[in-house]
């Protein structure tokens, strides 16, 4: 089972994780959410859960729960700017179909 992550992403969480001045990483979780059923989670990760699994690609620890890696094996975190707009993306070989708005998936 793993995680990656484009050197985009990498650059972005280590912006973030050195502006906030602590942090071991990001946490990629899924919860139960939207008309699709899960969304993706995305928060700074200071102390680890017993069952996380960490990944560390291009020096930065991606942190996930037992539970989310079912659901997030494989996936690939971007990062991208389109025009005025910009965010991560994920690019997840587990998603069977996502809602029109794009927030959340079904696997």
């Amino acid at each position: 089972m793993a995680i990656t992550i484009t050197e985009a992403a990498a650059s972005r969480v280590s912006t973030f994780l050195a502006n906030r001045g602590k942090g071991l990483g990001l946490r990629l979780g899924v919860r139960t959410s939207g008309c699709s059923g899960m969304a993706y989670i995305l928060e700074f990760v200071d102390e680890l859960d017993e069952g996380d699994q960490v990944f560390d690609e291009k020096g930065v620890k991606i942190i996930v729960d037992a539970k989310s890696l079912v659901y997030l094996d494989g996936t690939e975190l971007d990062f991208a700017k389109e025009g005025l707009n910009e965010g991560f993306q994920f690019n997840n070989p587990n998603v069977s179909s996502e809602c029109g708005c794009g927030e959340s998936f079904n696997v």
